[in-house]
C-alpha cells in the first residue's frame, strides 16, 4: 500500500512540475494567509489558529494553486482567483467623495456619489483603453505595438510617448500647452 501511495504521490508532483508555470501569482494560498493574519484583532488568536489551520488548509490551497490555477493563469495569462471581476469598492475621490468603482471583465465602472456613471474600457483587440460617459465613448490612449510607448491625441493630433521620465514631462508639456508647471 505505501509503494501505491509513494507513486501516486511522485505522478502528482512530476506532473504538477510539467503543467505548471515556474512562478505562479499563488491567489488562493496568498488570500488564506491573508485572512488567517486578519481573522481577528489579535495577533495571538491568529498565529494560535495558524498554527492548525496552515498544515491543513495551507497545503490543500498551495497544492490547488500549484497544480490548477497556476497552470490556468500559465495558459490563459489569468488566475482566477486573482480576479476582482464584479467586486466594488468605495474609493473616495479629491473632492473628498466616496464613488463605487466595480472591476469588470474589461475595465471598471465608477459610480459618482450623484448616480452619473463613467466606464473606463479596455478593447484587447485594439490594445487601447476608452472613457465612455452619457452614451460618448471616446479613446484615451493606445499601446504602440513596441510597448514602450502610448498613441494618444491632444489638440486634435496624434502624438506618441514614451513610457518614461521624458514621455512624462512630453504629455506635461502637451497637457498644458507648452507650459511647465512644477510640481511641490
Amino acid at each position: 500500500m505505501k509503494k501505491h501511495y509513494f507513486r501516486v504521490v511522485v505522478f502528482l508532483l512530476a506532473g504538477s512540475m510539467l503543467t505548471s508555470s515556474c512562478i505562479g501569482s499563488f491567489s488562493l494560498f496568498n488570500k488564506y494567509a491573508a485572512w488567517q493574519c486578519e481573522m481577528s484583532d489579535s495577533k495571538y488568536l491568529n498565529a494560535i489558529v495558524g498554527f492548525f489551520l496552515m498544515p491543513i488548509v495551507g497545503s490543500v490551497c498551495l497544492f490547488v494553486d500549484s497544480v490548477v490555477l497556476n497552470t490556468i493563469e500559465f495558459w490563459t495569462g489569468d488566475n482566477p482567483v486573482a480576479s476582482n471581476i464584479g467586486k466594488t469598492q468605495k474609493i473616495l475621490g479629491e473632492d473628498g467623495k466616496l464613488y463605487a468603482v466595480k472591476t469588470l471583465r474589461n475595465g471598471y465602472k465608477i459610480t459618482a456619489p450623484n448616480g452619473e456613471v463613467t466606464r473606463l474600457i479596455y478593447d484587447k483587440a485594439n490594445d487601447s483603453w476608452s472613457i465612455s460617459q452619457n452614451g460618448i465613448t471616446k479613446e484615451i490612449f493606445r499601446y504602440n505595438e513596441d510597448g514602450k510607448s502610448i498613441k494618444m491625441e491632444v489638440n486634435g493630433q496624434s502624438r506618441d510617448f514614451t513610457l518614461n521620465e521624458q514621455g512624462v514631462m512630453q504629455a506635461e508639456m502637451a497637457a498644458h500647452q507648452g507650459f511647465f508647471l512644477a510640481a511641490k
